[in-house]
């Protein structure tokens, strides 16, 4: 099986790692395909191994009414306690694996670190992300706040403001008015931080009355916003991001005003196959990616010795998820929640 994938262009060391078979151990047979495997194992058993009357003594005691409910940390100590020692932590917690009740003990359940249901997007209108970023201000130590949200389908910037303070009310009325100005899209989520003004009362009170589903980072997870968190790398890095300090909010809000026309019309979007997040919102995309291809393909055929093999692709791109995820393991729906 590893060398027919490799036979169809698969790398060595990852068709070894999906088979779950060592690469020294491939190519040690590959070398020598009549090989056995020539280690033997234990001959004998270890002189300290403990008894089968020793090993159900742990098992007894541990699902024992006493100890049943207590983790083997608390166990062994207990019986230490009481001037008896039958076997080390880590024994208990083999023989009890081994038995298959390595469980969790008492009643508090397994700590669990599963991922959300992943926030897809097929299409413009289905899924926001928005964030606050700071611009200096001339006075050290105080700020304009940037208040963006971001078309997770299309990348298009499609509200902004810029204030002076952060809170929830000017996200609010932000949202109110992008939401009214793409046309009230139904079913839609907004995802964001779990900062004061992306949860505050006000702002949740408006995503409610206007029938809009939230969605936050997980707690301590730096890049479940990222996409956010990228636009923002965007507009610092931009050539003409000034280097001084803004001089007021109204300086601000112009530089911003032009930056968003550049970045929805003028900007390529490398992650949307070089078009502008505002055609991929609008659907022009297709086409012109369309296109494109045709483009290729008459170059192609009028120089077939200058191309080796397919042309450049020009497909246009699925569905965007919120979290790096393999979107051919996401079941068939717009949305989760």
């Amino acid at each position: 099986m590893i060398q027919e994938a490799i036979d169809s262009g698969a790398r060595v060391h990852r068709a070894c790692a999906e088979a779950g078979v060592g690469l020294r151990t491939f190519l040690r047979y590959r070398a020598a395909p009549q090989a056995t495997d020539g280690r033997k194992g234990p001959l004998t058993a270890p002189k300290h191994k403990l008894s089968a009357y020793e090993r159900a003594e742990v098992v007894r005691i541990a699902t024992s009414p006493t100890f049943r409910d207590l983790p083997v940390a608390q166990i062994v100590p207990t019986l230490a306690d009481e001037g008896r020692y039958v076997a080390s932590e880590a024994t208990f917690r083999r023989i009890l694996r081994e038995e298959k009740l390595a469980t969790q003990r008492g009643r508090v359940r397994a700590a669990r670190n599963k991922r959300p249901a992943p926030l897809v997007a097929k299409a413009p209108g289905q899924v926001f992300v928005w964030d606050v970023t700071y611009l200096r201000a001339e006075v050290r130590g105080t700020f304009y706040y940037l208040y963006l949200f971001v078309d997770l389908f299309s990348r298009k910037v499609v509200g902004w403001t810029v204030e002076n303070e952060q809170n929830d009310t000017h996200a609010a009325r932000v949202l109110s008015a992008t939401f009214d100005a793409e046309g009230r899209p139904p079913d839609l989520f907004v995802h964001a931080d779990n900062g004061s003004a992306q949860k505050g009362a006000t702002m949740l009170a408006t995503m409610q009355r206007l029938g809009i589903a939230k969605s936050f980072s997980r707690p301590r997870v730096s890049d479940d916003n990222a996409y956010a968190e990228a636009m923002f790398r965007i507009l610092k890095y931009v050539p003409w991001y000034p280097d001084r300090p803004f001089r007021s909010l109204d300086e601000a809000r112009a530089w911003v005003q032009r930056f968003v026309h550049w970045y929805n019309h003028d900007h390529k979007h490398g992650s949307l196959r070089f078009v502008t997040p505002a055609q991929r919102h609008a659907g022009d995309d297709a086409a012109l990616l369309a296109a494109r291809h045709n483009v290729y393909q008459r170059a192609r055929a009028s120089s077939p010795r200058r191309w080796s093999g397919q042309t450049r692709n020009w497909s246009r791109p699925g569905p965007v998820a919120l979290n790096p995820v393999r979107l051919d393991h996401v079941p068939e729906f717009a949305m989760a929640p």
